[in-house]
């Protein structure tokens, strides 16, 4: 199973070693038995790691599901299409074939679910997994500001408050399409958002 931990130098820590190799193995637990069964017990036995490892790193599965989920959000690129709704179509099509992987599913899903009643969970989701992906969108408008298809940003706190916004609107959109709907984020439905996100409702330039 791919992990997106670095492969590293030889003489890398023990620790990093053991970390990726735990993240990569919930991954595979979670393709192969879902969150419900998922235990760090059978974790650590696919990670060759004893059980107090984990514990040592992790308060307990939601936390390490979080983590595992997070690697793969992590993975995400801007590409540069050569236009600002090319490079959103990018970007959205990557995200949603991510959220159609099994373990990113199954794992983001239940960990959402049993956040609703752990605030320590929900801010590690937002830290982990949010806050984190939220580098796409700041990327995505430079880029669109540097070729002129954007006005430059007078308000630095307005600036920050639409970067939220816009994330909000494109994750909750391709996570409802996705995981709620159940419906293929295909080209099709990627390009028809694309043009809704940068045109409105009213379709007015």
């Amino acid at each position: 199973m791919h992990s997106h931990a670095p492969t590293g130098r030889a003489g890398r820590p023990r620790s990093a070693a053991a970390d990726a190799a735990i993240l990569a193995a919930t991954r595979e637990a979670l393709v192969e038995l879902g969150w419900s069964k998922l235990t760090l017990g059978d974790v650590a036995t696919r990670a060759g790691v004893a059980k107090t490892t984990l514990y040592r790193r992790w308060a307990g599965k939601n936390e390490l599901v979080v983590d595992a989920v997070a690697e793969l959000f992590d993975e995400l690129r801007l590409p540069d299409r050569g236009s600002l709704a090319a490079d959103i179509e990018g970007v959205v099509l990557q995200f949603a074939a991510i959220l159609a992987r099994p373990e990113a599913a199954s794992g983001l899903m239940a960990v959402v679910a049993e956040s609703t009643r752990d605030d320590a969970l929900r801010e590690r989701i937002r830290a982990s997994v949010v806050d984190r992906q939220k580098r796409l969108v700041l990327e995505g408008r430079a880029r669109a500001r540097a070729r002129g298809e954007l006005p430059p940003d007078k308000d630095p706190g307005e600036a920050a408050r639409t970067a939220d916004l816009i994330f909000d609107v494109v994750a909750g959109a391709v996570v409802h399409r996705t995981l709620v709907s159940g419906k293929p984020a295909d080209e099709e439905w990627v390009r028809e958002f694309t043009r809704l996100l940068l045109l409105g409702v009213t379709g007015a330039p």
